[in-house]
């Protein structure tokens, strides 16, 4: 019988190669956490958002939806419509909406930040999936961070700012929720994000246009042109092709894993976007949660090598 050796070097190859695509999707969505907050804050609402959002990828990812069709071969009708919901235009709806209520910095830590933590629940729920010592301790230091940067005044009830929490949090469990579909279904990172544009934008479109009219219109026309490249191809298009690359390489845990980096990444662009600079407390959960990440992801620690005897050795002693 023959055994496999798997070279080390392949495995890290793989993970950087996951590393890379999972922060490239974080990097997208830190940048969201701002520009969105900007936004609902000045000339659009959050259903204007969405509207722009997924009537743009929508029309863009039709022809592969077309193509590759809903994947009921694969996904049940309840696990289509979950996914839809995830990270559609319900999620963004919610997201967007808890923006209007609390800071970006905020929205970085408990959506983003929270998500792995719920994404390692349901795996290990639904997917049976173990979780290793160091991923435990990995979410251990992501809930550091979170209560470090949030503080006890994010759970404070009674607040304009608690409800945005409660919000935002509801956002991860939808997000989380995505994960585990999609890791099950194994999809094509494309097909999937084609299933969730298509899929908000026949289901939303009517539903705003009859409430809301063209409401998006009111807004300066260049703000409208942005939103519909930046919510529509690069926050929905690019960024969910990226992160599922990355589920797909690393697996539903470690991909979701790197969602934790938003919270660093949101509270630097919010420095320059927004004008939010973090406390001392914020930048100490930051670090924690950046560590954190690291280890959640399933990223190989450093060991030292232990190099083989020499030919012979064993003989000579």
């Amino acid at each position: 019988m023959t055994s496999m050796v798997i070279d080390p070097k392949v495995d890290r190859r793989r993970y950087l190669t996951g590393a890379l695509f999972g922060l490239a999707a974080v990097s997208i969505w830190a940048g969201w956490m701002p520009v969105t907050r900007l936004s609902v804050t000045t000339s659009l609402t959050p259903y204007d958002l969405a509207m722009l959002r997924f009537g743009t990828a929508g029309l863009l990812l039709l022809p592969v939806l077309i193509r590759h069709g809903l994947a009921l071969e694969r996904l049940r009708w309840w696990q289509l419509l979950i996914m839809i919901a995830g990270a559609g235009a319900p999620y963004s709806l919610v997201a967007a909406s808890g923006l209007s209520f609390a800071p970006a910095a905020d929205a970085g830590v408990l959506t983003p930040g929270v998500m792995p933590l719920f994404v390692a629940m349901l795996a290990s729920l639904v997917l049976r999936e173990r979780i290793a010592s160091q991923r435990k301790a990995g979410y251990g230091l992501i809930c550091v961070g979170v209560l470090a940067i949030a503080g006890l005044t994010a759970f404070l009830p009674g607040q304009q700012r608690s409800l945005g929490h409660l919000l935002f949090l509801t956002a991860a469990f939808m997000w989380a929720c995505y994960t585990i579909i999609l890791r099950k279904a194994a999809l094509a990172p494309l097909h999937a994000a084609s299933i969730v544009a298509v899929g908000s934008a026949v289901g939303f479109t009517p539903i705003y246009l009859t409430i809301h009219g063209l409401h998006f219109m009111q807004a300066p026309i260049e703000d409208i042109a942005f939103q519909m490249v930046f919510q529509g191809i690069v926050a929905t298009i690019l960024s969910l092709y990226l992160f599922g690359k990355a589920i797909t390489i690393l697996g539903a845990s470690a991909g979701a894993a790197f969602g934790a980096l938003v919270p660093a990444m949101a509270a630097l662009l919010a420095i320059f976007i927004l004008e939010e600079t973090p406390s001392p407390s914020d930048w100490a959960g930051i670090l924690a949660v950046s560590l954190g990440v690291y280890l959640a992801s399933g990223a190989p620690l450093w060991r030292p090598v232990r190099r083989a005897p020499p030919a012979g050795a064993a003989e000579r002693t």
